[in-house]
């Protein structure tokens, strides 16, 4: 069952989507070396219950944290841990809020200090197939046309894409119909309508696009260990052009001003 937003809800998810948006841009703050996951979760969980939300994925199915962070390898449902981030490194931080009966869905994936040139082709790819699928999510395109997007553009560049893992609706649930491939054909797939709410977030591997399942039961990574990166905004599909309720901008305007440093 696909439930389509009224143009209130949606404006009301926008609310809750901003509030994980400005939950990522305070942990961009503070994203460096030496710095754990858990602590950036400390961080997450109280801004969102300071601003009136709710942590949306704390005990969701069992998950024990308020954000999913994925370091490296992991590809996604990293859970955070006082383990120190290296200089070198990447951590693709997943966040959830619920806020006015909505949830907000968004993630990032940040460099810890100085990474490598390969590393940041990987990043800057991920986060413009996200964009190109993005361009898709107007009424009357196709799922596949979405997913095709992600995926033309990131294996001519030399990656591949996550299949077991898919961007989905979201609303009053966290996760509602339809799945929301990162791969596919043009013209095939599920006709789009406005007033659908979508979570898409491409994830895209260095190496292989094979993932295992880690002992801890939730974190997912890549088979053969390397790199992999993940961006997802949450998107109302509209008749012309699709309307991103979630934002890069509290991140990007951190990003920024430390890169003047």
């Amino acid at each position: 069952m696909i439930y389509l937003k009224t143009d209130e809800e949606i404006e009301l998810m926008r609310e809750s989507n901003l509030l994980v948006a400005r939950t990522l841009g305070e942990l961009a703050k503070v994203i460096k070396p030496g710095v754990s996951t858990l602590e950036l979760d400390k961080i997450a969980e109280t801004f969102i219950r300071d601003n009136g939300g709710v942590p949306g994925f704390l005990n969701y199915q069992g998950f024990p944290n308020t954000l999913c962070t994925s370091v490296n390898e992991q590809v996604v449902h990293g859970i955070p841990s006082d383990k120190p981030l290296q200089n070198g490194d990447i951590v693709s931080v997943d966040c959830g809020a619920l806020l006015n009966g909505f949830f907000g869905d968004s993630a990032y994936t940040f460099e810890v200090g100085e990474v490598s040139t390969e590393i940041k082709k990987l990043l800057d790819a991920t986060k413009k197939s996200l964009y190109l699928g993005i361009e898709q999510a107007v009424e009357n395109k196709r799922l596949g046309d979405l997913g095709s997007a992600i995926q033309s553009y990131t294996e001519e560049l030399g990656f591949s894409v996550v299949r077991e893992m898919v961007g989905h609706g979201v609303g009053r649930e966290l996760h509602e119909a339809p799945e929301v491939p990162n791969y596919g054909k043009k013209g095939n797939g599920m006709k789009l309508k406005s007033g659908m709410v979508l979570a898409i977030e491409p994830m895209i591997n260095m190496g292989t696009r094979q993932i295992v399942q880690e002992k801890d039961g939730w974190t997912i990574r890549t088979a053969d260990q390397k790199m992999s990166a993940h961006f997802e905004h949450t998107v109302a599909v509209r008749k012309d052009k699709a309307d991103i309720l979630s934002s890069f901008k509290f991140i990007e305007e951190v990003l920024s001003l430390q890169s003047e440093k």
